[in-house]
């Protein structure tokens, strides 16, 4: 009987020759970089992993895989009944089979003990599931034995970061609530910068990506902000009179823990601004529009997003600036910047919430020093962008954890809200962890 490791290192049978470990790499931390998919491309362009379903155009008469060479592999999805795609004048587009794709990086299947639900947009509840899906979805395989799919999952069930990830693990597998469990990372031994850095994450980090002995977030209210209500055409509805800076209304979203950071709304900006540093701006993305209905009658509109923007004769969309109410208040939509189109949904095309508009799960930080590059669509390729990216444009809309944007950035740019030595020993500590 093969063992779960063995499982997932095999090509599964009547599949594409894929298996598990060929995009969760191990010598890479079980992720997919970059540089593994360019070595292997000079050296075995006939690898597994070079299957049409992840070529840039699977249709082409030359294969391409500029997206693959970023670590993305494609990703199919259905549509919610209750959703439609539309275009840029609201005409509905969406294809007779009611899937969309996106392109996603590869998640390491380290701490996965510890993390459900699973994928980036937790559409999955157990790791057999994922296994599963992944089986039929990347290795065009079929239906795997429940015994062999309870051995894979054991197996990503015990790949941790470190031993501190284990046993916080087995705490939260036995029932605590990390409340009992003593710090962890107290058994590390810290230099004088990574100690401050353990301050800055307790600080800046922990209240969303959880502390020592809890992964998830701690602190609801900085969550429940990021979470607007919304107009049927899509825009933000903020308090009236207009504040400064203005005040969203809020909308209830009990039991939710994923968040829009903007993270989608960065990949975005690389495929508007050619001036931008995000690692995917040279490939393309899709351009989506999504219609949200009331129920699966699709009769009834609840909300388009993102909303249509008014016209624009300009060339840069990232320097777009939003009209202003006759409140005094902008019209945005979600990411309170103008926004013509969308690449990825997140997690509104598993539930049908426009609450859920480009919202991702919001992972452990465990072994990030490890991972790069970052975010669900590999658009940082290093550490110090993705803290730069929170420093500047995340941190300061939180006002509960007092980090305000006021410090004077390194270079031209958006005030921050850490100072460079605080965002360099916040690093230092981020590689430890």
């Amino acid at each position: 009987m093969l063992t779960g490791k063995e499982l997932f290192e095999l090509p599964f049978p009547g599949a594409n020759k894929r298996s598990c470990a060929t995009c969760h790499v191990p010598e890479d931390n079980f992720t997919l970089t970059p540089t593994h998919v360019a070595r292997l491309l000079e050296t075995n362009p006939d690898d597994p992993l070079f299957n049409a379903i992840d070529a840039d155009d699977p249709n082409a008469e030359t294969l391409t895989y500029e997206h693959l060479k970023k670590g993305l592999v494609r990703v199919w999805l259905p549509l919610p009944d209750n959703m439609d795609l539309i275009d840029g004048e609201g005409n509905v587009t969406t294809p007779p089979d009611r899937r969309l794709f996106v392109w996603r990086s590869v998640p390491s299947i380290a701490d996965t003990a510890m993390t459900a639900p699973f994928q980036i947009d937790g559409r999955l509840a157990t790791l057999e599931e994922q296994a599963q899906s992944a089986v039929i979805s990347h290795s065009e395989g079929g239906t795997v034995p429940a015994s062999e799919l309870a051995r894979i999952a054991a197996f990503q069930r015990d790949v941790f970061t470190s031993d501190r990830a284990r046993i916080v693990a087995g705490h939260l597998a036995s029932g605590g609530d990390g409340s009992s469990l003593p710090d962890v990372e107290d058994s590390l031994s810290l230099s004088s910068s990574e100690q401050r850095g353990r301050e800055v994450y307790e600080a800046a980090c922990a209240a969303c990506h959880g502390g020592a002995s809890k992964v998830t977030l701690t602190n609801q209210e900085v969550h429940d902000s990021l979470f607007p209500a919304l107009r049927p055409d899509g825009t933000v509805v903020y308090e009236v009179p207009a504040t400064d800076p203005p005040t969203a209304v809020l909308a209830a979203t009990p039991g939710n823990g994923f968040m829009n950071i903007g993270a989608a709304f960065v990949t975005y900006l690389g495929q508007v601004d050619p001036e931008s540093e995000i690692f995917t701006k040279s490939v393309n993305f899709p351009r989506y529009r999504y219609r949200f209905y009331t129920d699966g009658t699709r009769t009834e509109r609840v909300v388009d997003l993102p909303p249509k923007p008014p016209p624009f004769t300009g060339g840069d969309l990232s320097d777009f600036e939003p009209e202003i109410d006759a409140d005094g208040n902008p019209l945005v939509g979600p990411n309170r910047i103008p926004q013509f189109f969308s690449s990825d949904p997140g997690r509104a095309i598993i539930t049908g919430n426009p609450s859920d508009f480009e919202a991702f799960d919001v992972p452990t930080l465990r072994g990030i020093g490890r991972t790069a590059p970052y975010f669900h669509d590999n658009s940082a390729v290093e550490l110090h962008k993705v803290v730069d990216f929170y420093s500047q444009f995340v941190l300061g809309r939180f006002p509960s954890l007092n980090l305000p944007p006021m410090h004077p950035p390194e270079n031209e740019g958006p005030p921050e809200a850490l100072t460079p030595d605080q965002k360099s020993d916040l690093i230092a500590f981020l590689r430890r962890l």
